[in-house]
């Protein structure tokens, strides 16, 4: 079950009240799963209970996605002010340097976490930030088609389209390479969770100018690309490498953008391995 918590963060005017939404599970060592644009924080459940065996595993709703509410006015959706709060988090839930793990925009957020040294590792998968200019513009293209498409169909299409494989194939495939085994009530959570994500366009137009560019020296670093991600390619993974040089890359055979419900297994195997 979903919790959530509030607290104050730095603001132009002061401190600001944040609330945000997430869910608990397991025991041992914390780990906190961040989800990617437009996607909430149900996107890791096929790995959940894999994890919660050896990890306290907290899944978090960015700020302005899923059930999280939108940011006060004032606040940026820019990558300081939400890594400022996930840090704030962090203090709320008395978690002191947890293992991250991220998907896409959640990857970026967990490689500024650890530059900000406050993860005790880092594990991504397909990280925005290491593209070209060409890149993100098809990648944000393709985004904001997803979103336009989310927003204009009616929900009643969702959930007939959702019943059948080739149905959920047609709403999913741009981001799962095998969509037909995302339930149909996943499905339509997570369209739903695109149509209403009060964050997407701020956080979206805060990336145009974002890229990692530092080095994360003395942190470990897991890099994992799908091999058949449509959204971020994998040669940006090589270039991760580069720029971390320490950093285990790590390929992921027949997965997509958001790699959990492809392989589960292998992914979980991944973050674990990637947060001793």
């Amino acid at each position: 079950m979903a919790a959530t918590v509030s607290f104050k963060v730095p603001a132009p005017h002061g401190a600001s009240d944040v609330s945000v939404s997430y869910a608990r599970v397991g025991r041992g060592e914390p780990l906190v799963l961040l989800h990617g644009i437009g996607h909430h924080l149900q996107a890791w459940d096929p790995v959940v209970d894999i994890l919660a065996t050896e990890r306290d595993v907290i899944s978090v709703d960015l700020p302005g996605f899923g059930a999280s509410p939108a940011l006060p006015h004032g606040l940026p959706y820019d990558l300081a002010t939400t890594t400022s709060v996930l840090g704030a988090l962090f203090e709320a839930l008395e978690l002191g340097r947890p293992h991250v793990a991220g998907n896409s925009l959640g990857g970026l957020l967990a490689l500024e976490l650890g530059r900000e040294k406050l993860a005790r590792s880092v594990t991504v998968f397909s990280p925005a930030g290491f593209w070209t200019e060409a890149e993100r513009r098809y990648a944000f293209t393709v985004l904001l088609a997803m979103r336009g498409i989310a927003q204009r169909i009616p929900e009643r299409v969702v959930r007939r389209l959702s019943r059948t494989a080739a149905g959920r194939t047609a709403l999913t495939s741009t981001i799962y390479a095998r969509p037909g085994r995302r339930s149909a009530e996943a499905v339509v959570a997570e369209t739903r969770a695109l149509a209403a994500a009060t964050g997407f366009g701020a956080t979206l137009r805060a990336g145009t100018t974002v890229r990692f560019t530092d080095d994360l020296p003395g942190l470990p670093v897991t890099v994992a690309w799908g091999t058949r991600d449509r959204i971020l390619v994998r040669r940006q993974g090589v270039r991760a490498k580069q720029l971390i040089p320490h950093a285990r890359l790590v390929r992921l055979p027949g997965c997509g953008h958001v790699p959990m419900n492809d392989d589960p297994a292998l992914v979980a195997r991944v973050i674990l391995d990637g947060s001793h």
